[in-house]
């Protein structure tokens, strides 16, 4: 179906940061299947994993456990909220679920408790429940009538916040980092505050962690930079390093679910948890989160001096770890930026706010960065005669 404004290339295979079409030209991969390929492609430690679980049981119904779905729960509890998992196959379902959890919360308390906050400008899915949260219009025009009970705050405004809250919010849905609208992060205070309401109105925090989580920041969950923990952690993309996995970690307050009030038919599967955990094995090595903060402050400081090189075609840069958004001025579209980065062999994904994302690899060296800088500057140039 006509669904995406696909670019006018096939990709043929990988390796690492790189990526191959079916002609063989090569191309630097800042996009990483939009965060999902946190170890680049066909990581030897992914593939063998695999391969090896292909042989063993591809699939298991959810009636019975399997060891890779038990492990890999265990070492996102264990780093994480310390609570419990459910597994599904990507972010949107993973959000769904974060939903359904808050609106049962609130029913526990009183029949009117189901009111749904999130933030303006944010994204959260393309299903019915995620879209109702998500704050974008642009999605959600022709889908609507909308799941009723959802409100949005503008971010960072501690005041727009306060406004909205009541008794009968019973959850709260944050993205600590947004990404599709342009790379926008929450501020410490900010999350304290709303925090300490989610508290005091008996409200379940969610923080939506499908793009700014598994390492991409810096640490395993950008939750983990500020003084801040959620009820509700959404992850998905990097989690499964290429393989469709998503999950949802609660602490023992957001732990309502029964048997029979949500499940998954794939989610948790035996192959898609196992290259989970291979992944989690990969980012919780000694000095892999460091590595990425020191090449994501690499990064920055690269784009920071291509913005003063370029002031009347850069607008801001903005990130964090190796999640950054570089806002072009509104003469220059992020999409034909991005087809240019592409014809100069540098993938890099249009956002919100006519900004180009950087999301490569958290494998990537300074090389290839210096690489990118080099044909972001080739562009920039090209921009100002014309693409």
């Amino acid at each position: 179906m006509n669904t995406y404004h696909k670019f006018d290339v096939v990709f043929d295979r990988g390796k690492g940061v790189f990526i191959w079409d079916k002609d063989g030209k090569m191309y630097l991969d800042f996009g990483s299947g939009v965060a999902v390929n946190a170890l680049g492609h066909c990581h030897p430690e992914l593939v063998k994993t695999i391969k090896k679980q292909a042989e063993k049981l591809l699939h298991c119904s959810n009636l019975y456990w399997t060891e890779p779905q038990i492990e890999l729960a265990e070492m996102l509890s264990k780093n994480s909220l310390n609570g419990k998992v459910f597994f599904v196959n990507s972010g949107t379902e993973a959000i769904e679920t974060a939903i359904k959890i808050a609106r049962k919360y609130g029913k526990t308390k009183h029949e009117n408790k189901y009111r749904i906050l999130s933030a303006m400008n944010s994204f959260h899915g393309r299903t019915m429940g995620a879209l109702s949260a998500t704050w974008q219009t642009k999605y959600q025009e022709k889908f609507k009538p909308l799941v009723e009970g959802f409100d949005h705050f503008e971010l960072n405004d501690v005041k727009s916040l306060e406004a909205k809250f009541s008794q009968n919010v019973c959850g709260v849905i944050l993205e600590p980092v947004q990404g599709e609208s342009g790379i926008f992060l929450a501020n410490e205070e900010f999350l304290k505050v709303l925090r300490k309401l989610c508290d005091e109105y008996d409200a379940l925090l969610i923080f939506d962690e499908v793009q700014c989580g598994m390492g991409r920041t810096g640490k395993l969950f950008a939750y983990q930079h500020f003084d801040v923990e959620p009820d509700v952690l959404a992850v998905a993309k990097g989690l499964g390093g290429g393989f469709p996995i998503g999950a949802v970690i609660v602490n023992e307050k957001a732990d309502v679910f029964e048997p029979g009030d949500h499940g998954s038919t794939f989610g948790g599967n035996p192959l898609a948890c196992s290259a989970g955990v291979t992944v989690m094995r990969q980012l919780l090595k000694d000095g892999f989160l460091q590595r990425v903060t020191r090449m994501g402050e690499q990064l920055g400081k690269l784009l920071s001096e291509l913005w003063k090189e370029f002031p009347d075609k850069i607008e801001q840069v903005r990130g964090i770890g190796l999640m950054w958004g570089v806002q072009l001025m509104k003469e220059i579209s992020a999409n034909e930026f991005a087809k240019e980065c592409l014809n100069q062999g540098l993938l890099v994904v249009p956002a919100g706010n006519n900004t180009v994302r950087l999301l490569p690899p958290l494998i990537v060296q300074k090389k290839h960065i210096t690489q990118a800088i080099e044909i972001l500057r080739n562009v920039l140039i090209k921009v100002g005669k014309k693409i």
